[in-house]
């Protein structure tokens, strides 16, 4: 710009700067306009339809083309291009992406897949219709509103009539000015279901459903509003001990994505896998090859932690309602859509009623024209055209008390039109069955409208009834629990320690190697002068000179123990202390002692709370009577780490030495099984199982295979497929009855576990298709009781196997127990011992 020429002009007030008028003002106006064409014209649909206005213009000019075969997607866009000013790139995406969604659209050729990310096939090559399901409910050219599309040539539906909750089906993704929208799609039948519950008066909840199926966690959905989240994540299978397959991904990713992922993680150390090979094809399949001595338990819970197996998303519900951008959730996004879709139907029938109304009474007319001979005023010689229809009008005279409404000169008009011909009682009976059957169809209609609600449920059933097939949710609704990442971060780099000069890290590759560890670990350190530190894993981190011990810390660690003697260095007394660290504040010095030049004798770190024996030895200069003697931890209570201590001697120390290793003083941790979630914790959370210190759990599956396992808290279990779970005791029989598919008849055995091998599988039932465990239990008498029979029919038997049945070995088949029936519930008789004993244990 010339300012020079600007500034003359602003002199002579040829241009305005004020807010109103000038460049300023024109600025806020443009920016203004700008940001509601935006909102309005592209990226929020609206409420009514659910649709984009690209989308509803490719659904319009599609109808418009509709003759029941396919077009070329070719062809489709440049009909659209009559209605959409925005060229083809944008029509031609939005319509792959309804295609892909596989409801109003069918597709003929490569759509691309958007769980692998594949794009579809050029426009020429690919071809579309509309499905009976979106001619059914988008399009009524009589109850739709019209518009003049953008350059005046042709209208165009403001919104089409959808009677359906199309936006809450498909879902919504658009970036505006200032706002965005994110709705997530829903399960066709359940919004059919939701639709029928409201309109009914009932309570309905909702959740999405994805097209690439896996789990969610909707706890936190909220509707769908802004601040709600869902988790998605894929299903991941372990097929051995080596192999893990994924069987699905989560909504937004795809398998090129998600392998990426999972080679990042790779190469960054926080997995350990072999080889990830995608072998998708008719359904996802991507299998990873695990490294040597890799947990599977905890590679899953990595590749949830780590990659894209789990992904969060955060709804954002905006539609457009009145012209302006509202946020709302799903269960009043489906409130306002089943209204429409009420509203829409009483429209219908209201145009219908009318169009029957006037049928009644043209046919009436006809009827009456024919019958009473009224058509013969056509053969007399009048001498205009208006006296022959003011003739025929006064001839009805007498019958017009017959009629609903007034008789119009069209109508007299119409019936002229008619062929003069002998007119026959066959005929006229023939126009009495008309009128018979357009009264018939006008009570239904009256009727209907009568009924408006009861109308729209059956509208609703009726969708489920023709296009609900193959519909059923493909996500499946369950809690997760929360992993964090140093769970199961596994050890990818090395820390080494220089004890002398007080250093630690991971670049001091010279000296001694402390331990494998993850870049997300803490290392707890302490000093002989008993400074304690604890520090995150770095490249080389100073502690504090004369190391004397140092680990990966873990954090609420209650089980681990530190004992230490030390020499007070003021008085000369020494002290013994036990003590935990749960948790404290990383960098920070904490001096164990009673303060500076206080020296450590003696320290050690016991995973389970051992108290060992150590052997003092005193200075022989000092006057002690006993200048040696035996110290035991054991004696000591566990107390806070700054706690003083309980006083050893008062005499110099000149030695500390273990004479005995220890035992655990602790109790044996209790334990407890999620059902929900499927892991074993220390929380009291779920069923308790028992105190452990080095026992072994049994876990017994309904597909007939037993597993031992430990307690580690890193294990997943199926919770869905387990039907016992319990402390193992190897002298305890176990009681199984199982269904024998194939003849129909319930087995019973008695077993012993006779393996041992840890997390192996083995299968102790009758192999055939459909076998499976009704009921297990380890109890020493086991009373089953079985009930059969519905109603007034029901007949309760008590069986007591350990008399029926012998203790056999683990593989045999067992004998018959009964025969099968649809009916039969089987439970375990309670006893109040049992109870009794599992209370005591646990209190």
């Amino acid at each position: 710009m010339n300012f020079d020429r600007y500034n003359m002009a602003k002199e002579r007030k040829e241009i305005d700067l004020s807010n109103e008028n000038g460049v300023q003002g024109q600025y806020k106006n443009w920016f203004l306009d700008y940001a509601s064409y935006v909102i309005l014209e592209r990226a929020v649909p609206a409420v009514e339809d659910g649709l984009k206005p690209v989308q509803r213009r490719i659904l319009h000019a599609m109808k418009e083309m509709d003759d029941g075969r396919f077009n070329k997607v070719a062809n489709i866009i440049g009909q659209s291009m009559q209605y959409h000013p925005h060229g083809d790139a944008s029509i031609g995406e939005a319509l792959v992406n309804m295609g892909q969604k596989d409801l109003l659209i069918e597709t003929q050729g490569n759509w691309g897949d958007v769980r692998t990310g594949d794009d579809a096939a050029a426009p020429r090559y690919i071809e579309a219709r509309l499905s009976k399901f979106a001619l059914e409910v988008a399009f009524n050219a009589k109850t739709t509103e019209w518009q003049l599309s953008y350059d005046g040539r042709k209208l165009e539906p403001v919104v089409l009539p959808m009677k359906f909750p199309l936006v809450l089906a498909q879902g919504a993704d658009g970036i505006a000015v200032g706002l965005s929208t994110k709705i997530l799609p829903h399960n066709f039948l359940e919004l059919c279901e939701a639709s029928i519950k409201y309109l009914r008066g009932r309570k309905f909840e909702l959740y999405p459903d994805f097209l690439t199926g896996g789990m969610m966690d909707a706890t936190n959905y909220n509707e769908g509003k802004r601040g709600g989240k869902v988790r998605v994540r894929a299903i991941v299978e372990e097929v051995d001990k080596k192999t893990l397959v994924i069987k699905s991904v989560p909504y937004g990713v795809t398998t090129s994505s998600l392998m990426d992922s999972i080679v990042k993680a790779n190469d960054q150390g926080k997995l350990k896998i072999k080889k990830v090979t995608d072998a998708t094809a008719k359904d996802v399949e991507i299998q990873i090859e695990l490294a040597a001595g890799i947990s599977p338990d905890i590679t899953i819970d990595a590749l949830y932690a780590f990659t894209d197996c789990e992904v969060s998303i955060s709804p954002n519900c905006c539609v457009i309602v009145d012209q302006k951008p509202r946020f709302v959730g799903v269960h009043e996004l489906l409130k306002i859509s089943a209204d429409n879709t009420r509203n829409l139907l009483q429209k219908e029938l209201e145009i219908k009623l009318a169009e029957l109304e006037d049928k009644w009474h043209y046919t009436s007319l006809e009827k009456i024209f024919f019958e009473e001979k009224i058509y013969k005023e056509l053969e007399q010689k009048h001498e205009t055209w208006d006296k022959v229809i003011a003739a025929i009008d006064k001839a009805f005279g007498l019958y017009k008390k017959k009629l609903k409404r007034e008789i119009k000169r069209e109508d007299i008009i119409k019936l002229t039109e008619k062929p003069v011909r002998r007119i026959y009682r066959l005929d006229i009976n023939e126009l009495n069955e008309q009128i018979k059957g357009i009264e018939a169809e006008i009570k239904q209609v009256q009727f209907d409208l009568d009924h408006l609600t009861d109308y729209a449920v059956a509208y609703f059933e009726n969708l489920i009834k023709k296009y609900g097939k193959g519909r059923e949710r493909k996500t499946e609704i369950r809690p997760f629990d929360t992993i964090t990442a140093k769970q199961v971060a596994i050890a990818n780099t090395r820390i080494y320690v220089n004890r002398a000069e007080g250093f630690i890290g991971t670049g001091l590759k010279k000296d001694e190697l402390l331990t494998e560890c993850s870049d997300l670990d803490d290392i707890i350190v302490f000093t002989k002068r008993g400074i304690m530190k604890i520090v995150k894993v770095a490249d080389k981190v100073f502690i504090g000179k004369d190391i004397i011990h140092a680990a990966v810390f873990l954090k609420n660690d209650e089980r681990t123990t530190y004992n230490m003697i030390y020499t007070d260095h003021n008085s000369g007394t020494s002290y013994a202390k036990r003590f935990n660290v749960t948790g404290i504040t990383r960098d920070k010095e904490y001096d164990l002692t009673k303060g500076e030049k206080s020296k450590v004798q003696y320290f050690t770190a016991n995973p389970n709370g051992e108290a060992e024996v150590v052997k003092i030895t005193l200075s022989p200069n000092c006057t002690a009577r006993n200048k040696e003697f035996d110290f035991y931890f054991e004696e000591l209570e566990i107390k806070g780490r700054s706690s003083i201590g309980n006083q050893v001697t008062k005499y110099p120390v000149r030695t500390v030495k273990l004479k005995e290793k220890g035992r655990s003083t602790l109790e044996g941790r209790k334990l407890w099984f999620d059902d929900v979630y499927g892991r074993l914790n220390n929380e009291e959370k779920g069923t308790y199982l028992g105190t452990f210190e080095d026992e072994k759990i049994l876990v017994v599956y309904s597909d007939g295979n037993y597993e031992l396992t430990d307690t580690e808290l890193t294990q997943r279990f199926d919770a869905d497929k387990i039907v016992l779970i319990e402390k193992f005791n190897p002298g305890k029989v176990i009681t199984a009855v199982y269904l024998e598919n194939e003849k129909q008849q319930y087995n019973v055995k008695r077993f012993r576990i006779e393996t041992t091998t840890l997390h192996s599988k083995f299968f102790f039932i009758k192999e055939g298709d459909g076998n499976r465990i009704e009921a297990v239990t380890t109890l020493d008498e086991p009373i089953l009781v079985v009930q059969t029979g519905r109603g007034q029919q029901v007949r309760k038997a008590k069986f007591k196997i350990s008399k029926m049945v012998e203790v056999m070995g683990w593989k045999a088949i067992g004998a018959k127990l009964m025969d099968y029936s649809k009916s039969v519930e089987m439970e375990w008789e309670k006893r109040e011992e049992e109870s009794n004993k599992q209370q005591a244990e646990l209190f």
